[in-house]
């Protein structure tokens, strides 16, 4: 019998979803996976807050055209926990 390894902190269904979205597009605005994800901004700030205290997502914050916006991207070690993952999936 298999030993199945899951992330416990990247399985959470909403976690999970920001890790594929992080994957396939590299970077994206705190804004829009907002919304992609359909979550309020504490709802957002506490899952990417795990996430990055896990070394699995890197947060930038810049400015553009005048107004100050976050960023977000996973890591390398978040790239391969993700991958890991969903290879036990």
């Amino acid at each position: 019998m298999k030993n199945f390894r899951f992330n416990a902190l990247i399985h959470a269904p909403k976690r999970l979803h920001i890790c594929a979205m992080l994957s396939a597009s590299g970077e994206l605005e705190f804004k829009l996976l907002r919304e992609q994800l359909d979550v309020s901004d504490s709802v957002l700030s506490k899952h990417i807050k795990s996430l990055e205290e896990a070394g699995y997502v890197a947060v930038a914050k810049r400015r553009d055209f005048g107004h100050r916006r976050t960023w977000l991207s996973l890591t390398s070690a978040g790239r391969g926990a993700y991958t890991e993952h969903v290879n036990e999936l």
